[in-house]
């Protein structure tokens, strides 16, 4: 029996392991990447949940009629649809696997699941497991995966890129790095599966793990693959601001069990709640307009962050619904029983990436795409919140499905050529890179983050470019780690960004334009082509 990999599945997250689930209980060879530990990626930092339609109260329609709202007029709704269907077939799938989520005996939805809501949702739909639903899915489908005889794992390995056959537009496999040895393999695969997650590391502040540098966004593009509104990145209202934990994130089902957004008073108290003041919805609008409120009232006041209050609620609620978030903000002195959460927005979504149909496909023969790193047209220009995991869910499966019809048919992969590390050398001036990844990540924060205008856009892109040549130098002219890798992919996604934000001449969901503040008529995707 060939025991060659069929496929190569880069990411470990949720939509990497489930779909690795599902082709090796199918019988078929798959190697699963992870650039960390097995069960690392922006899964494991999932709080809030996922959205499915389970009680008998609400409905499909209303799901789709939610993310259309929240999406800004520009989600494919056939995507939508598509995606929404198939909530409560993965939630069952996620049970099989033996997935432990919150139960409440009364709730009625015939599986004795607690469901919470969050904003934009009109009905309580989304499933979790207390505050750590992404912990709880990762570890239990990381667990499955790395006992599976048909899947191999390699840990500590970052993709560097594709292997394309240019003429016959078919992936043939990747080149990896190993980070442990610093040897680089050719791996050659049927096909291929990016499941590497969104890009929020190309931003300053960021509710993400190290890991989100856009890799697979920027391997598929060099790949000549479409990629679709990379404008609309999402920022988190609330991330926690202290100077020890800048990348935590408070999660949403805070706002849906009735914390409040306040401004600061001048002595540093709660002040008023300013939501109403924004959208009749308060806390619980789309994020997008949560975000560009407290944006708003931080620059209005000259303040560093707002409060967010569910101090209001009992403690013994509190401490029961939100363990892991008590426990970490307690840990820094923060009673969140007693006392308001300081909080500032921070980078959290990639609405869109590699352009797909709806079995995860791409442009390029044999690459699938699945999760944040591709653009379904589920999110349009604003991601509902749960609807991620959800979607990362559905297509991995709609790529395992096509795939299993695929795989009797595509022919073996040839040989890959080797690496030729003969002509590049270590270098002595990794201080490039650090500052060029910090330059990169403060620009794009104050040039394109949650307000632009076309000026600071401009003044980005020009940027970018030097940057990029500075990049691409040192990329060809010294041996390859893990930080010049993902700053390679990271100034791409930034150019892929800006450009798809010059484009657009509007404003509309997350992308808001004081030159463009008009929402035209007609919502058309922005499609960028290699």
């Amino acid at each position: 029996m060939n025991s060659a990999t069929e496929v190569l599945i880069l990411g470990s997250g949720a939509a990497g392991l489930s779909a690795a689930l599902h082709l090796a209980g199918s019988g078929h060879r798959v190697t699963v990447v992870s650039k960390s530990t097995l069960a690392s990626g922006s899964t494991l930092w999932a709080q809030g949940g996922i959205s499915a339609v389970l009680d008998h109260n609400d409905s499909l329609e209303a799901h789709v009629q939610d993310t259309l709202v929240a999406g800004a007029g520009l989600c494919d709704e056939h995507a939508v649809r598509f995606t929404v269907a198939r909530g409560p077939e993965c939630i069952r799938w996620l049970i099989d696997q033996g997935v432990a989520f919150t139960h409440e005996g009364d709730e009625p939805n015939g599986l004795g699941l607690h469901l919470t809501r969050e904003g934009g949702h009109s009905h309580r739909r989304v499933v979790h497991a207390a505050d750590a639903t992404g912990r709880v899915v990762e570890t239990t489908l990381a667990g499955l995966v790395a006992a599976h005889p048909n899947i191999k794992v390699l840990e500590q390995n970052v993709a560097i890129d594709l292997v394309t056959d240019r003429g016959a537009r078919r992936v043939l496999g990747a080149y990896l790095l190993d980070r442990k040895t610093g040897r680089i393999a050719a791996v050659p695969a049927k096909a291929v599966i990016l499941a590497t997650g969104g890009a929020n590391q190309v931003y300053l502040y960021s509710s993400n793990p190290f890991g989100a540098s856009g890799d697979g966004i920027a391997m598929a593009w060099r790949a000549g693959c479409r990629v679709a509104n990379m404008e609309f990145m999402q920022f988190h209202p609330t991330c926690l601001y202290h100077g020890e934990a800048r990348s935590f994130l408070i999660s949403e089902a805070l706002r849906g069990e009735g914390a409040t957004l306040h401004a600061p008073n001048p002595d540093g108290s709660v002040g008023e709640r300013f939501m109403p003041r924004f959208d009749e919805r308060g806390e619980l609008a789309p994020r997008d307009i949560v975000a560009r409120a407290i944006d708003h009232e931080m620059k209005r006041l000259g303040v560093k962050h707002v409060w967010l209050d569910i101090s209001h609620r009992p403690a013994e609620f509190v401490r029961g619904h939100f363990p892991s978030i008590y426990e970490h903000c307690l840990k820094l002195g923060i009673d969140i029983t007693r006392q308001p959460i300081p909080v500032v927005p921070s980078a959290h979504f990639t609405c869109g990436g590699v352009l797909t149909d709806l079995r995860a496909r791409t442009d390029v023969a044999g690459l699938y795409a699945a999760g944040e790193v591709a653009c379904t047209g589920l999110h349009g220009a604003n991601r509902l919140a749960s609807n991620s995991l959800l979607e990362c869910l559905a297509f991995a499966k709609a790529a395992a499905t096509d795939l299993l019809e695929q795989l009797p048919h595509l022919p073996e992969p040839p040989p890959l050529k080797p690496w030729d590390e003969s002509r590049v050398s270590d270098s002595d001036e990794d201080v490039v890179v650090s500052h060029n990844w910090l330059e990169l990540r403060t620009f794009m924060w104050d040039y394109v983050g949650i307000v632009r205008t076309s000026k600071r856009l401009l003044r980005a892109h020009h940027r970018v470019d030097l940057l990029k040549r500075e990049i691409i130098e040192f990329y060809r002219n010294y041996r390859v780690t893990h930080h010049l890798i993902e700053l390679r992919n990271l100034v791409t996604v930034a150019e892929l960004i800006v450009r798809s934000a010059l484009e657009r001449r509007e404003s509309r969901g997350l992308h808001h334009t004081l030159d463009y503040p008009q929402t035209d008529a007609i919502a058309k995707p922005t499609v960028l082509a290699p």
